[in-house]
């Protein structure tokens, strides 16, 4: 992958840096605030931008504008937000957008480095990767219960954790059932969303967008 990455911390903008080069990854630029992100991008168009969200000059939302920018000017370039808070204001914005190509991790939340690197390459590739605690604040903040309303209990977890950017395998361990039984719930999900027939990752981004959504 080719990868920008924006971090104020300069210790931690080195390190995810170098993590990244060991595993074989390109750092087009390490920048520190969002215009310098803005700016990286549109030089270098990579395939995934890793973003802190409170950057300079205020450190509010710096890096969260600077991401709804980039997935609007810069559609195939991937955003990982990377983040120690979880801002619903402009997240719900960012996914609405279209969720193809968008992550959001917690700093505190990230187990591993292989983890880290699995969710940028899932993002890079166009699939999503939203930690659990984000889902929660984000549908909480922005779901529509009456386009939610014909899925049952275990419909929407199964959606939930689709939001997160597990496969179906994944879900079927974490759920304790086959992989068919997902298969069928998933199923249940696109015929109620009223998603159109096309390839399944597509239409699990939409039911993501449909899930995050506001």
């Amino acid at each position: 992958m080719r990868v920008v990455i924006a971090e104020d911390a300069a210790v931690l903008r080195e390190l995810l840096g170098q993590m990244l080069q060991e595993r074989g990854h390109e750092i087009c630029a390490s920048v520190s605030d969002g215009d310098l992100l803005r700016a990286a991008v549109a030089e270098h168009r990579p395939d995934v931008a890793v973003t802190d969200i409170r950057m300079p000059p205020t450190h509010t939302d710096e890096g969260l504008r600077a991401a709804i920018d980039i997935r609007r000017d810069h559609p195939g370039t991937g955003v990982l937000l990377f983040s120690q808070y979880v801002e619903t204001k402009y997240a719900t914005r960012l996914l609405a957008a279209g969720s193809a190509g968008v992550g959001y991790l917690l700093k505190d939340r990230v187990a591993n480095v292989a983890e880290f690197t699995d969710a940028l390459e899932r993002v890079a590739a166009g699939g999503t990767a939203l930690d659990p605690e984000v889902v929660t604040q984000l549908a909480g903040a922005g779901r529509r219960a009456e386009e939610l309303a014909p899925l049952t209990d275990r419909e929407r977890e199964v959606l939930s954790l689709m939001a997160e950017g597990r496969s179906n395998a994944a879900i079927a361990q974490s759920l304790v059932v086959s992989a068919g039984t997902v298969e069928k719930h998933v199923a249940a999900v696109f015929d109620k969303l009223g998603l159109p027939a096309s390839h399944d990752h597509n239409r699990r981004v939409l039911a993501v967008v449909r899930y995050l959504r506001g």
